[in-house]
């Protein structure tokens, strides 16, 4: 394990000193959320996995680790409407990172990857170092052309749920009331 806070890299272009500084920013960004934040290598991604996911637990499959690696650790794929809403946990992996704002971009599909993002009290976003960019005209050009072309949708979430809608701040209101950032280095 590499570090834990309340951490994101760059694509490999930007300069190893460029890099550390974006990955600095983000991680800043997470705990100025109190969003709760673990970076690992690849091979101890489903160790870190098992110690932050709570069950029940749902979540759509992991483009960073092997198949069947959620299941192993009885997170339920491809769930059921009935057990996303009786979910503790959803787990899902995060395409990108926005350094400035600490959110996280998860795209949808027919995995509910959208579903298990937004229902479950606590979202644990998986996200490779690589894929954290500095802002968000970074993440728009990068997000652009995925959603012209793969006419995909995705969202952009920062932080955990809250609203003041009514007065004082509710935290889940209207989608998680806790986040867990899960950064991925390459081995």
């Amino acid at each position: 394990m590499l570090g834990r806070g309340n951490g994101g890299a760059v694509p490999a272009s930007y300069p190893p000193m460029e890099h550390s500084k974006i990955i600095d920013r983000f991680v800043g960004s997470l705990d100025r959320l109190e969003v709760a934040w673990t970076r690992v290598s690849e091979n101890d991604g489903a160790a870190a996995l098992e110690e932050i996911v709570e069950g029940p637990a749902v979540g759509a499959p992991l483009p960073v680790f092997e198949t069947g690696a959620l299941a192993a650790l009885g997170v339920t794929v491809d769930p059921t409407p009935r057990q996303i809403a009786a979910a503790r946990t959803g787990v899902t992996a995060a395409s990108l990172g926005i350094a400035d704002y600490g959110s996280v971009v998860v795209e949808g599909g027919p995995d509910a990857t959208e579903a298990a993002s937004l229902f479950p009290e606590r979202h644990v976003a998986v996200l490779r170092t690589a894929d954290v960019v500095p802002d968000m005209t970074a993440a728009l050009g990068r997000l652009g052309p995925l959603l012209r072309e793969e006419a995909t949708t995705a969202i952009i979430a920062t932080g955990p749920s809250a609203t003041a809608d009514m007065g004082a701040l509710v935290k889940g209101a209207h989608g998680p009331k806790a986040v867990h950032v899960l950064l991925v280095d390459p081995d």
